[in-house]
């Protein structure tokens, strides 16, 4: 039997767990692989979902992507696949380094991205023009600030894992931060924020 599940999770892209054939529906769909015996998402989590949507409308050719706490590495591939000349996949937990290498290499983008193993942004010197972060939200407002120092005027910031009651939260920071709050996306209980970097 085919032991595969295949997910739509957005207009472009399809989730495929595992190695079998998938065909795609339509000539402009992507489809991403993810080896279904890692311990990580397989883009079908509410969170993931709203990312990989984000990206789709947001990134642009060429540009420099970090993704935080990449897990399975999924927002990453879904970023090269979409057009991101580069793309700094960091996770604190080598588990998730070594699924996310695994995933990027299954995918043929390991020339675009770069997984590492690293605490949030302590260790990047890349200029990003948009980082994507899909983990909690306390998480996300102890490096917002971070964020919004490495990242150049109008740069985005893409974020999720997000609990509904913790939306308001996360926007007040991110505005006190220097961002304004360009779009907010519930899906289920689940929030992601996308927030531009302000001119000072």
């Amino acid at each position: 039997k085919k032991d595969y599940h295949a997910v739509k999770v957005s207009g472009r892209f399809t989730s495929v767990t595992t190695r079998e054939a998938y065909n795609p529906v339509a000539s402009d769909e992507s489809i991403i692989q993810l080896d279904q015996g890692m311990a990580f998402g397989t883009g079908t989590h509410p969170t993931t979902v709203l990312c990989i949507q984000a990206l789709e409308k947001y990134v642009k050719t060429d540009d420099v992507v970090i993704d935080v706490g990449t897990g399975s590495g999924v927002l990453s591939i879904a970023a090269a696949m979409l057009g991101a000349k580069k793309v700094d996949a960091l996770d604190l937990d080598y588990v998730a380094v070594t699924a996310a290498i695994e995933n990027v290499e299954l995918n043929k983008v390991e020339a675009i991205v770069e997984v590492t193993q690293g605490n949030l942004l302590e260790k990047v010197d890349s200029k990003p023009n948009l980082i994507v972060a899909n983990i909690l939200a306390d998480v996300i407002m102890s490096f917002s600030a971070d964020a919004a120092s490495i990242l150049p005027e109008d740069g985005l910031f893409i974020v999720s894992g997000i609990i509904g009651e913790k939306r308001d939260e996360v926007k007040d920071d991110l505005v006190n931060k220097g961002f304004e709050i360009i779009e907010s996306v519930l899906m289920e209980d689940w929030v992601a924020i996308i927030a531009k970097k302000k001119g000072v």
